[in-house]
């Protein structure tokens, strides 16, 4: 890994059978977040931001 993503625990139910994703604004950052608590840095662009969350996410079956 490169160290672009970072695992940071949240309290959500780790028996989720699929990751959720969603962008997170924090003043002028903007940051991807998932179900299974995985967390993207904090990004200016909220376009990379929506990237990672992609990128992160298993595409839908």
């Amino acid at each position: 890994m490169d160290g672009v993503a970072q695992q940071e625990g949240l309290d959500v139910p780790r028996d989720l059978p699929e990751h959720s994703t969603t962008t997170i604004e924090r003043g002028p950052f903007c940051l991807a977040a998932c179900t299974c608590g995985w967390r993207g840095p904090a990004r200016r662009a909220r376009s990379q931001a929506r990237t990672d969350a992609r990128t992160h996410a298993p595409p839908p079956a």
